[in-house]
Formats: C-alpha cells, sequence, structure tokens
C-alpha cells in the first residue's frame, strides 16, 4: 500500500470511529470560574489521529498564552492556583480574538485532512473548557468555531469508569502515565497529558474488543 493510500485509510478510520468528529483535547487556564466575565490566560489543544493499526495518537500540539480581554475578571485565588502571572513584563501572549482564530485554523485544516465534519471538545471536567471555549467564540464573534456545540468527551468521566479516579493526576497514575506535579496547571502540561490519557482508555477498549474497525 502507498504511504498515500494508507494515510486515506487512517483518515477514514478516524472518521469512521467518531461519527465524523475529530476529537480534540483542549485544557484553558483562567482567572476564574465564570465562562462569561472571567480571563483566559492561557489555552492547549492537542489534535489526534488513528494509525493504521486503528490506534488514537496524538498528532499535534497547539498552545498559547493570552492578554486577558479587557474589562475582565481576575480572582487572586486563581493566580495562587495556577501560578500564572498575567502582567509579568516578560510574558509572551497575544490577544485572545488572534489566538482563538489561529488554533481553529489548525483544527480545521486537522478536520479537513481526517475527512472529519466537525471537533469534539475533549477535556477533564470538559463542561468547563468548553463553556470558555464557546464564551471566548462568541465574544469575538468568530463565525466558523470548529467544536460541536454542546457534546463533548469528558475524561473525569471516563477514568472514574476506566480506573477509579476523576482526579487528572490520579487517573493518569492509575493508567501508568507520568505526571509531575510540579508541571500541574499549565494548559499545555494538562492539555497533553489528558490527551495520554483519553487515548489510553479508548486504545485499551479497542484492545479489549469494544470497536472493531
Amino acid at each position: 500500500m502507498t504511504d498515500l493510500n494508507a494515510e486515506a485509510l487512517n483518515a477514514s478510520l478516524m472518521a469512521d470511529r467518531f461519527r465524523t468528529y475529530l476529537p480534540v483535547v483542549v485544557d484553558v487556564e483562567t482567572g476564574g470560574f465564570n465562562a462569561s466575565t472571567d480571563a483566559i490566560l492561557e489555552v492547549a489543544a492537542v489534535v489526534l489521529a488513528m494509525n493504521s493499526d486503528g490506534m488514537l495518537e496524538i498528532e499535534q500540539s497547539f498552545f498559547h498564552r493570552i492578554v486577558p480581554f479587557e474589562g475582565s475578571n481576575i480572582e487572586e485565588s486563581a493566580l495562587k492556583f495556577t501560578g500564572i502571572d498575567p502582567f509579568h513584563p516578560l510574558r509572551i501572549a497575544k490577544s485572545e480574538k488572534e489566538v482563538f482564530q489561529a488554533m481553529f485554523k489548525v483544527i480545521r485544516e486537522s478536520m479537513k485532512q481526517q475527512t472529519c465534519k466537525r471537533a469534539i471538545l475533549v477535556g477533564h471536567n470538559a463542561h468547563f473548557d468548553h463553556g470558555f471555549i464557546r464564551a471566548a467564540s462568541e465574544r469575538h464573534n468568530l463565525k466558523r468555531n470548529p467544536f460541536h456545540p454542546f457534546s463533548s468527551f469528558d475524561t473525569a468521566s471516563l477514568s472514574g469508569l476506566a480506573y477509579g479516579q476523576t482526579v487528572l493526576s490520579r487517573a493518569c497514575a492509575a493508567a501508568n502515565i507520568e505526571f509531575d506535579e510540579n508541571e500541574a496547571h499549565s494548559a499545555r502540561y494538562d492539555a497533553e497529558k489528558t490527551a495520554e490519557l483519553f487515548c489510553g482508555i479508548v486504545n485499551k477498549w479497542k484492545e479489549l474488543g469494544g470497536w472493531v474497525s
């Protein structure tokens, strides 16, 4: 089989596996819990792909720090929790609109390559991340938000089922995924670990005969 044919087969496998949805793991670090009023400080997205064996794996990652939108709220307790200083003079950050436009473009390009019609957000406590993504998209009138408007995959629920653990670090430990607490609460790190966890659960289900390509 030529490389071109193999790529087409892999793309078809992904589209078939999730009803033409492309799973994209997202993590946001924020200035609070209210998606309408609180700032997004970091966002990361991990785009997944399927190999020739029908196993889910990481394809590429996107990460950027974000300048708090004008008038946004930032709780001191949130900054203490994440360790982020949004006003550090050496912090490299871009506007919220610019970052999300770039992230959505990366996701749409991957959707096209993998013959998927829409992206579906994967997150640890996905409702939180999904709410902030929707709020940012609406705030800047971004017409081409690739994510399904309300459906998502929640690895907190999935890892509770698979491993009896719902906290990300504990779920990773149960899944034999290395987890560094000192790196946690960075959007990049948490998204990558959530992606490893999600891929591990989906692939184990396939190995157990739960899905046949």
